[in-house]
């Protein structure tokens, strides 16, 4: 216990020397660098199905994969904005800091705690059990490894928004974010209470007015797709 009290401290005071990025392949001219998921900082996460299977085959897989996120990513991650289509998913999030992690846990579980990328691993490894036991498939589910950008300035937190509640328009499922169920744009627009970080996405775009008026603007996001290599 005192020995994992001291890595979590050491991971606190210098977590590049714990999430540097790692190389996955072995030819060095075409190493995949991993970005490392830090303390206190906004990322992008996204992947899609391997083989571009289809991820979510019914409304209930939608609502399992949403539990699960409750359970493995909201005790260590703050959401901005989501959107879960057949074939692949986005998330907007914000690594909650060393301390905001420990000081939500109860008494005894800071031995629970584990390095941020694997609560992604661990969400991803139950969905695909599920799946994999549900509709009698094995293997891999996803591409490996996840994929995430960091955010660094609130222009490119806004675009991210918008392109993660647009991704069902420009993927034809509707016309309008507000017509499609699983993403955060309604929750955006509601009243009622959410673990969302609701208030912070308004306040990026001043008001709720003037969201609305951003996600109706056309936009071209062929530049973005690009930057994430979609």
């Amino acid at each position: 216990m005192l020995l994992f009290v001291i890595f979590l401290l050491l991971i606190k005071n210098k977590p590049d020397r714990f999430l540097k990025p790692v190389g996955l392949d072995n030819d060095n001219k075409n190493m995949q660098i991993i970005e490392p998921l830090e303390f206190g900082k906004y990322y992008h996460i996204y992947n899609r199905g391997i083989n571009s299977e289809n991820i979510f085959k019914e409304n209930r897989n939608h609502e399992y994969f949403l539990t699960l996120y409750t359970k493995y990513i909201d005790p260590i991650a703050d959401m901005l904005a989501w959107c879960l289509l057949k074939k692949h998913f986005h998330l907007l999030v914000r690594i909650k800091t060393f301390d905001e992690i420990t000081q939500n846990q109860k008494g005894g579980e800071v031995n629970k705690t584990v390095p941020v990328h694997q609560s992604f691993g661990n969400l991803f490894n139950a969905y695909t059990k599920a799946i994999n036991k549900g509709y009698n498939r094995h293997g891999a589910l996803f591409e490996r490894p996840f994929k995430r950008k960091l955010i660094d300035n609130n222009t490119y937190l806004q675009s991210v928004i918008k392109y993660i509640h647009y991704n069902p328009v420009n993927h034809g499922f509707c016309e309008h974010p507000i017509e499609y169920p699983w993403s955060s744009y309604l929750t955006c627009l509601s009243e009622k209470p959410t673990k969302l970080k609701r208030e912070k996405v308004i306040s990026l775009f001043k008001n709720i007015e003037e969201l609305k008026t951003f996600h109706t603007k056309n936009e071209n996001f062929d530049s973005l797709e690009e930057f994430l290599n979609l």
